[in-house]
């Protein structure tokens, strides 16, 4: 536990634990601001239509906040001794070597996926669906005001790719990944000898599969079994749905895709964890 101590008071690791603090403060506030909005009802539009001017209202508060930030950050810099390290050595690997930390999450899906999909496919589509946020949302409703009666769906989605997928793998990955990127409870000792026997399999194997192009073609089906559920789904709820109605066909295939893609993270995790699983789908030119 001396270790997990002196991790966590490291000045490296300072954002990090204040995050684990400022997020779920933030979070209740929102939250709290919402319930009332709801209990409320919606501010009239008068109230929403009400302008402040940008000078001096905001640029007040803005350079006040500035000011402080400021001071904030010369008191952490003169009393947390967190210097540059040496110039790297190439015959010489830190173990462990981590990623700055607000990168961590994406180094911890390493664990779980390939570099060319936790590298590059899965930042791609987190880049691409904040972009598309604005043109796939089409409900008026929320804006200007905390709710969370008329932006459930949103809400629920933002909450648990952030959170989840973002903040809690960055916290695995700073306070829990050691040397050999093995995972470390809190009160043990990081060993950098640890090996630790992994006997992972695919998805195939479970089932009994052997034969390589069989079980090439038995990853294909799951695969697009799984990111079938959207259209399948659409077919059945677009005449009784009216959000789906307005949603119209483009934008649903995009949301679906994205959503689906996003929980494919936690579900590889969890075949990884409880099942050994190492791929799903295994083919001569890429492996998921």
């Amino acid at each position: 536990m001396e270790h997990f101590i002196a991790l966590v008071t490291k000045p490296d690791n300072v954002p990090i634990v204040a995050i684990l603090f400022l997020i779920p403060y933030f979070i209740w506030l929102s939250y709290r601001q919402a319930r009332q909005t709801d209990k409320t009802g919606v501010p009239s539009d008068a109230a929403l239509n009400d302008k402040v001017y940008v000078w001096p209202y905001l640029c007040r508060n803005e350079f006040i906040c500035a000011i402080i930030v400021m001071l904030v950050l010369g008191v952490w810099s003169i009393m947390i001794d967190a210097p540059l390290e040496e110039p790297s050595d190439p015959t010489k690997t830190p173990n462990p070597s981590k990623a700055p930390w607000y990168f961590l999450a994406l180094q911890e899906m390493l664990v779980y996926f390939d570099p060319w999909i936790a590298g590059v496919v899965l930042p791609g589509l987190i880049i691409a669906g904040l972009i598309a946020i604005p043109y796939i949302d089409i409900n008026p409703k929320g804006k200007g005001y905390y709710t969370i009666k008329e932006r459930p769906f949103a809400l629920a989605v933002f909450s648990f790719g952030f959170i989840i997928l973002w903040i809690v793998l960055m916290v695995v990955g700073t306070f829990l990944r050691g040397p050999g990127w093995n995972f470390f409870a809190p009160w043990e000792a990081w060993d950098p000898h640890l090996v630790v026997p992994l006997t992972n399999v695919n998805l195939s194997y479970l089932f009994g599969i052997r034969d390589a192009d069989t079980a090439n073609f038995f990853g294909f089906v799951v695969v697009a079994g799984y990111f079938g559920i959207g259209p399948i789904f659409y077919l059945w709820k677009r005449n009784s749905s009216h959000f789906l109605q307005e949603l119209g066909l483009v934008r649903y295939i995009v949301v679906s895709f994205l959503f689906l893609t996003m929980l494919a993270l936690p579900i590889k995790m969890i075949l990884r964890v409880a099942l050994n699983v190492k791929y799903i789908w295994v083919s001569p030119w890429f492996n998921i």
